[in-house]
C-alpha cells in the first residue's frame, strides 16, 4: 500500500477528508517554498501538490503562470523540484505529489524521471496535457519506479471514460470542478455537486475536487462529496502578497483554515 493511499484509509476511519494543497516549487524561491511546505504539512495538510515550474502552463490561470515565472527566473527547473521534495521527504511523510506539465518530463527522460522521483521519496505524478491514450510509456516508467500516475477527470468527461479513469488512476482521482483554466473562484458553479455525485457512482477509488476552489466555506460544502479538496491557487496568490516569515504564519494559519472543515464533527 502507497504513502497516498494510507492516507485515505487513515482518514476514511477517522471520518475526515483530505486536504492537498498546491505550491509552486522554487516560488518566491527556492527556500521560502521549502520553508512553507514544511510549515504547510504541519498545519494540517494532509498531502502536497508541488508545482513544477513550466514556461507555457496551458491549464494554469495568471495566478499560477506567475508563479511559474517567478520560479523559473530563480533557476528552478524540474531537477530543482525534485532536490526540494528530496530536502522535504527528509522533515516529513506527507505525500509528495508532483504536478506539471509532459515536455519537462519527457525532456528529462520518463525512465530517468520516475526513477530519481522515487529515490527522492516522490509519491506520484497529475500531468494535466498528458491524456490517458498516450500515457502508456510514462505509466510503464512510473509503474517499475513505484510512483503513482494520478489522473483526471472533467465535467465533460463521459460516464464510459470516468469508469476507466477510475479503474487506472493510483491513489486518487482529480476531479476538475469546471471546464477552464486554474483560479480562485468567488462561488461554485450550481452543477458541480450533482457531477461529483455523478463521479460517485462510477468509480470506486478516492477522489479529490479542484480547480478554483478558495475558502474554507468552499470546502466545507464540498467536503460530503469527495475524500479530499485541492486548493492551489488561494495559496499562491498569497505567496505573491506577503514576503518572509510574514509568508510562511500567514498561509500556515490559512491552511489551518481549510483543514477545519474536513475534519468531520471535531472543530468543524
Amino acid at each position: 500500500m502507497t504513502r497516498i493511499d494510507k492516507v485515505f484509509r487513515r482518514l476514511k476511519e477517522k471520518g475526515e477528508k483530505a486536504l492537498i494543497p498546491f505550491i509552486t516549487a522554487g516560488d518566491p524561491d527556492y527556500e521560502t517554498s521549502r520553508r512553507l511546505a514544511i510549515e504547510i504539512a504541519a498545519r494540517g495538510a494532509d498531502l502536497l501538490e508541488l508545482g513544477i515550474p513550466f514556461s507555457d502552463p496551458l491549464a494554469d490561470g495568471p495566478t499560477i503562470q506567475a508563479s511559474s515565472s517567478r520560479a523559473l527566473k530563480n533557476g528552478v527547473h524540474f531537477a530543482s523540484v525534485l532536490a526540494l521534495a528530496g530536502d522535504l521527504r527528509r522533515e516529513t511523510d506527507i505525500p509528495l505529489i508532483l504536478m506539471g506539465y509532459y515536455n519537462p518530463i519527457l525532456q528529462y527522460g520518463l525512465e530517468k524521471a520516475a526513477r530519481d522521483a522515487a529515490q527522492q521519496g516522490i509519491d506520484g505524478f497529475i500531468i494535466p496535457d498528458l491524456p490517458l491514450e498516450e500515457a502508456a510509456s510514462w505509466r510503464a516508467a512510473t509503474g517499475a519506479a513505484g510512483v503513482s500516475v494520478i489522473f483526471l477527470a472533467a465535467p465533460t468527461t463521459g460516464p464510459e471514460r470516468l469508469k476507466t479513469l477510475g479503474r487506472l488512476t493510483q491513489g486518487f482521482l482529480y476531479y476538475v470542478s469546471v471546464t477552464g483554466i486554474t483560479g480562485a473562484r468567488m462561488e461554485l458553479t450550481r452543477e458541480l455537486i450533482p457531477e461529483l455525485l455523478r463521479v460517485r457512482a462510477l468509480v470506486n477509488c478516492p477522489i479529490a475536487v479542484g480547480f478554483g476552489i478558495s475558502t474554507p466555506e468552499q470546502v466545507k460544502k464540498l467536503a460530503p462529496y469527495v475524500d479530499g479538496v485541492v486548493v492551489g491557487s488561494a495559496i499562491v496568490q498569497q505567496v505573491a502578497q506577503f514576503s518572509g516569515a510574514k509568508t510562511i504564519k500567514h498561509i500556515g494559519d490559512f491552511v489551518a483554515s481549510l483543514k477545519t472543515p474536513l475534519r468531520g464533527g471535531k472543530d468543524a
